[in-house]
């Protein structure tokens, strides 16, 4: 399998400024397409920190990706950076001039000088027409690696990746595996716990397994390499069952499907309906449980924490009003450099309470809060 890279290119992606989206797009469409995907970079508007970057990738790997700084102005440094990396001027391209007027026809309008600087490509490139926008991209191939310079609009890139980088891709390097991957989520466990308890299986060569911690819950990541899909399969499958042996309960899903999902399946079930009551953070349970109505029928939220027997009272009180058969009440309180969360269950089958402290990053106590009350919820309303 051949192996890659990205680089994304721009001042404002590398400051913060905006989200760069691109890189996890070509990574999904690497990784289905079996190419092995080594690094992302991301730089600035600097034509020669690019070029060093890029030269700095083909020294690793087979195939880089640019996307970014094909634009018309004089911050748009691409064409020249990549000329630079591979030791080669630029060159005007006739064609790509027409193909970036006859665009501007399209919509009743006249390119400016500064465009035809979209039509100056690295000596000996491939040029690759950009249908649906005005920034030709192009494909530099050098001592058997290859260097594709895509747009940095999600939508060009995107159609460009589809249309001409993979189709390159599948026939230059003779693209015949895949790699395939699968989330496993897990919650009311810890990381720690389930590295001492799977170990061995993130040892594995091929599926490799992994492991990504958030507020509240882990997530286990299979990932195959096979000939066929249904190869892949077969192997993430066999991980898997076994992954469902050892952690069990803790498990609650794979891929999209959610914690909220997954809690509320059995509440659905029973015809029950759900109301919450949370107290100290700012809204985050509703925001959770909102999209899931019915069974969700409503929440109140207050803006400071209460104590466990306010907490229960004013639960109960609103789970009677509501006529609803479950009540979850969370309450999110801070204690000196720590904050403390106090949860009650309120179903038909009793009373559940809970206490956790949180020692965590602050910002992140209100989705641990939620995550703990939400698979509260998913262990008791089986």
């Amino acid at each position: 399998m051949p192996s890659a890279e990205i680089i994304t290119i721009g001042t404002e992606i590398l400051l913060g400024e905006i989200v760069d989206t691109n890189a996890p797009y070509i990574a999904r469409l690497l990784r289905d397409a079996g190419v092995d995907l080594y690094r992302k970079t991301s730089v600035g508007d600097n034509p020669q920190r690019i070029a060093q970057v890029i030269r700095e990738a083909l020294a690793r790997c087979d195939v880089v990706i640019t996307t970014g700084g094909l634009g018309p102005t004089v911050d748009d440094p691409t064409r020249q950076a990549v000329a630079l990396a591979v030791g080669v001027e630029t060159e005007f391209r006739p064609d790509l001039w027409e193909q970036i007027q006859a665009r501007f026809r399209r919509y009743n309008r006249v390119p400016t000088e500064n465009n035809k600087r979209q039509a100056y490509v690295p000596v000996g490139s491939i040029a690759v027409e950009n249908p649906v926008g005005t920034a030709p991209s192009f494909i530099v191939e050098v001592d058997n690696h290859s260097i594709f310079s895509l747009p940095g609009v999600p939508r060009e890139m995107e159609y460009l990746m589809q249309h001409a980088v993979l189709p390159y891709l599948r026939e230059h390097y003779q693209l015949k595996g895949i790699i395939k991957s699968r989330l496993v989520h897990t919650a009311g466990v810890g990381e720690s716990q389930i590295d001492d308890l799977i170990g061995d299986l993130e040892e594995l060569a091929n599926p490799t397994v992994g492991l990504s911690a958030h507020a509240g819950q882990v997530d286990i990541r299979i990932t195959a390499k096979a000939t066929t899909e249904d190869e892949a399969e077969v192997m993430i499958n066999q991980v898997e069952d076994e992954l469902r042996r050892r952690l069990e309960e803790w498990i609650y899903g794979v891929d999209a499907e959610t914690l909220e999902q997954a809690a509320l399946a059995g509440i659905i079930e029973a015809g029950w309906n759900l109301v919450a009551l949370e107290a100290g953070l700012n809204g985050e349970l509703i925001r959770r449980l909102s999209p899931y109505s019915p069974p969700f029928i409503g929440g109140q939220a207050l803006p400071i924490a209460l104590d466990p027997a306010e907490l229960n009272d004013i639960t109960f009180k609103y789970r009677r009003l509501a006529g609803a058969q479950v009540a979850l009440g969370i309450s999110l309180r801070p204690a000196g450099d720590k904050q403390d969360i106090h949860l009650v269950l309120l179903h038909p089958s009793g009373v559940d309470e809970l206490y956790r402290p949180y020692g965590g990053p602050p910002g992140n106590s209100a989705r641990f809060a939620v995550n703990i009350g939400i698979n509260m919820l998913r262990e008791t309303c089986k």
